[in-house]
């Protein structure tokens, strides 16, 4: 990954309630059910993870990758806290982990896929991962200036993550996600 800490650029954390106003995590996991496999590539301490291994529940799986050990740790504390064994959590680079083949039917990438040092290895990746017609979730920060977040010269455009993505083989659009972000879906062909 990059030098800046894509969960806390410039010391900026995101706390619950303020990321509850900021994008409606529910929304963002709106279409994952029970039984699902979701996978969060850059998951930083789960907060995404926790929310859909709740969802998915003991049919489903949850694989969760941070370069950061020290997320990873507090990952699993939380999980296992709150009894969510059907989270597999590790520790490694998103360009070299892929956790299963046509396994997948949600990979989510949140503020992090302008951090990653190939970002078009981690969609490659996705896709691998992926069912047909599994879907990419990328939750992402706008790019225009912020006195918080990533700095401006590292963050992608909307326009720029959904042409990655169809470069990479996906059907991807573009919507609205509150003041600060976009989310940008792509669905494997």
């Amino acid at each position: 990954m990059s030098g800046h800490n894509h969960r806390c650029h410039g010391g900026f954390s995101l706390d619950e309630k303020t990321r509850r106003e900021w994008y409606n995590p529910d929304a963002v996991l709106a279409t994952l059910r029970q039984g699902m496999v979701f996978v969060d590539v850059g998951c930083g301490d789960g907060y995404f993870s926790i929310l859909a291994a709740e969802k998915v529940g003991s049919e489903g799986k949850v694989y969760a990758v941070d370069i950061d050990e020290s997320r990873i740790k507090l990952l699993k504390e939380k999980a296992q806290t709150q009894r969510l064994d059907n989270i597999v959590a590790v520790a490694a680079r998103a360009e070299e982990t892929v956790f299963c083949e046509g396994c997948a039917d949600i990979v989510l990438y949140s503020m992090d896929l302008h951090d990653f040092d190939d970002p078009e290895q981690v969609i490659a990746n996705a896709n691998t991962m992926l069912k047909p017609g599994g879907k990419v979730i990328d939750l992402d920060w706008k790019k225009m200036q912020m006195d918080f977040g990533p700095p401006y010269e590292v963050r992608f455009s909307e326009q720029k993550a959904k042409d990655m993505l169809q470069n990479a083989g996906f059907t991807a659009e573009a919507v609205e996600a509150g003041p600060y972000h976009y989310i940008v879906t792509a669905t494997k062909r």
